[in-house]
């Protein structure tokens, strides 16, 4: 496997600062052995657990920056493990799981996860999600003012106004509303009724036909190409992603 391969300049994990701290939360020795090769040979430190209650343990004790879970865990279900660690902490959770089903992606996410990896996958991708995972920690706990940039977008949310380069866009309620909380959970995965219920309120979690028109309206407003989107990215059959990698 490629996941052995010694550090780069590439990765910034090994570059600056003490390297991010990531707790890997499943039983297989297997993929311990690989996440443990992948991840060390690019500069992260890691904490592992077994079972779900030593992961929460290790969460509760060590505080890491990342938690890597497996939802098949031996004494605990890992969506239950998601919906403790979410009761106290902000750590991004990337799910890392074999069940590829719709529904358990967007079980795991309505439960807390940021991100979700069917396995078997690539260390590529892993370590992509990982850092984007990481940025939107960081961009939430940051203290700035709050203008978001990604490209030529910019959403100032203090003054609710949002720009496409030195074009204002005027956007209507609910528009503004469903862009700003992509832009709140940046580089995550948003189910429908997360959206659904950020957007409109708990009695419209059901409603997604309401997603594909008002998306639709905004790639119209923000993308270069509404047709082949470049930031307003649909992850199918679970919601949207608001991509900055």
């Amino acid at each position: 496997m490629s996941g052995g391969a010694a550090p780069t300049g590439s990765e910034p994990q090994a570059a600056a600062g003490p390297p991010p701290l990531v707790l890997i939360i499943e039983d297989e020795p297997q993929m311990r052995r690989f996440l443990r090769a992948a991840l060390t040979g690019h500069g992260y430190k890691l904490v592992e657990a077994e079972t779900g209650n030593a992961g929460l343990t290790e969460a509760a004790t060590r505080n890491p920056e990342i938690v890597l879970l497996d939802l098949g865990l031996p004494d605990l279900d890992g969506l239950e493990v998601t919906r403790r660690l979410r009761e106290w902490s902000e750590a991004p959770i990337i799910v890392l799981s074999a069940r590829g089903q719709e529904k358990d992606k967007v079980d795991a996410l309505d439960a807390g996860a940021d991100d979700y990896l069917t396995k078997p996958f690539g260390v590529g991708e892993l370590l992509a999600r990982m850092r984007v995972a990481k940025r939107h920690r960081d961009a939430v706990g940051s203290t700035e003012e709050p203008v978001f940039t990604l490209g030529p977008i910019r959403v100032d949310m203090a003054r609710r106004r949002v720009f496409v380069g030195d074009d204002e866009k005027r956007l209507t309620p609910k528009e503004y509303r469903l862009l700003t909380a992509l832009v709140r959970h940046a580089g995550k995965v948003l189910t429908h009724r997360q959206l659904l219920k950020d957007a409109w309120g708990p009695p419209y979690v059901n409603e997604t036909h309401y997603l594909r028109v008002y998306m639709g309206q905004l790639r119209h407003k923000l993308e270069p190409d509404p047709a082949r989107p470049r930031y307003l990215v649909t992850e199918p059959g679970v919601g949207y992603r608001l991509r900055v990698e």
